[in-house]
């Protein structure tokens, strides 16, 4: 009797695993980011990247980063009241159908952030209980007249940080939205001279650190000042506190410098096989210029190799995963490159750049070739199994760099790594 019931608690244990586990993805799913490993590649080269880290498994947060137009991006931070599953289903329904108004919107090249909160409050309104409350950022960028427009109800204050290292906090101009809410307020700001920006949710700053008493709002600006990137604040963040007590989500842009005084070093290669050979030793000879240590070059060396190697197979000579597979099994591979080589024109470019942010450079290494491209959405995948086959190389240079970022078209990649 006692064995049955153990193996039904065991059932029951694994089927609710396995459930949360499919809601999971589901919430996943619903979260829309446009710019998985992509830069914002419009007049400047900006670098966008999140951190998602729910405490359980069912998160009261979510975000959203969608792509407008050519000028103009949209990024939404919800933060449900409380935890657990009542939370979380607030925030995915508000997030979902949020993001079908922008689909709806893009489709029609009518995007108006005035409308989106107010068909989204009206929404969730019928949906709220009468005591429960939501945080939300509504944040929408125009490159175009460099302005940042948004809507913050009750989250915590952006952070942003001018070209002279100054950093600037926007408080919430309005209060939490709740089911009896008539009224809202949007501002904009002039974001000319601003090159970095951090939007989080209040998890962030509500842990408690290791020293008694106090919270990472005591240190969050001090530290963001001193990350150049978002992996750099994260390290910091997660050094500091003693363990995640909420769930976790930001938003982390930063802009690069990348202009002809930034530029250390230029060079275009042919697509041919021993062309990569060559444009691997002349990046090798580049970073021992750089006079950094040994394992700092190897790191380089070894993401640039794959990903120019990428630009050359996959790029140039168009060879996709399931051909590059035959050509391997039928043991014709490299007299298939010979033959495909012989009829290609396009050229392999390359960039480097050092740039000195605070007390640290950094070397910002972007390959580009002339093929088609491809979706970087496909990188969520790769990133999620490691273990198979395709897209290992680019799996390898993230794990090897500060972080790689694709262009809209796919065609142009760009790492980075401190020194």
């Amino acid at each position: 009797m006692l064995q049955k019931r153990l193996r039904q608690l065991e059932d029951q244990e694994l089927y609710s695993s396995y459930q949360s586990e499919l809601a999971f993805k589901k919430e996943l799913n619903i979260l829309r980011n446009d710019f998985y490993y992509k830069v914002i590649d419009s007049k400047t080269i900006s670098l966008v990247d999140f951190m998602y880290k729910p405490l359980d498994i069912l998160s009261g947060d979510a975000y959203s980063a969608r792509r407008i137009d050519e000028h103009r991006t949209f990024y939404l931070l919800v933060d449900g009241m409380g935890k657990g599953i009542s939370a979380s289903f607030t925030t995915v329904t508000m997030t979902a159908f949020i993001n079908h108004l922008v689909d709806k919107m893009i489709a029609h090249e009518s995007f108006s952030l005035d409308i989106i909160i107010q068909e989204s409050m009206q929404y969730i309104q019928s949906i709220l209980l009468d005591e429960e409350v939501l945080a939300i950022d509504y944040i929408c960028f125009d490159s175009y007249f460099h302005t940042l427009e948004y809507a913050k109800f009750a989250m915590p204050p952006f952070l942003l940080q001018d070209k002279n290292d100054t950093i600037i906090k926007v408080k919430s101009n309005n209060i939490p939205m709740s089911k009896w809410q008539k009224s809202y307020k949007t501002d904009i700001i002039d974001v000319k001279n601003i090159d970095k920006y951090l939007f989080y949710s209040d998890g962030i700053v509500e842990n408690s650190v290791h020293e008694d008493g106090l919270t990472y709002a005591a240190f969050i600006e001090e530290d963001f000042k001193d990350s150049f990137t978002r992996e750099e604040f994260k390290e910091k963040f997660f050094s500091r506190i003693r363990k995640q007590e909420d769930d976790l989500s930001l938003i982390y842009i930063n802009s690069l410098d990348l202009r002809p005084t930034t530029l250390a070093a230029k060079k275009e290669f042919l697509t041919r096989l021993d062309t990569v050979d060559a444009a691997n030793q002349w990046y090798e000879e580049l970073w021992e210029s750089f006079g950094v240590e040994n394992k700092v070059r190897d790191k380089a060396a070894l993401v640039f190799s794959e990903l120019f190697m990428n630009a050359y197979e996959h790029g140039n000579l168009a060879i996709d995963a399931k051909s590059k597979h035959r050509y391997l099994e039928e043991d014709c591979y490299f007299e298939k490159l010979s033959e495909l080589e012989q009829m290609c024109e396009k050229k392999i470019f390359v960039e480097v750049y050092k740039l000195q942010e605070q007390s640290h450079t950094y070397i910002v290494t972007k390959i580009y070739d002339q093929g088609d491209g491809f979706d970087t959405q496909i990188l969520s995948e790769i990133f999620r199994n490691s273990k198979q086959f395709n897209g290992r190389g680019v799996f390898v240079s993230r794990k090897n760099s500060m972080g790689i970022y694709y262009n809209t078209k796919g065609n142009c990649v760009l790492f980075l790594n401190a020194i």
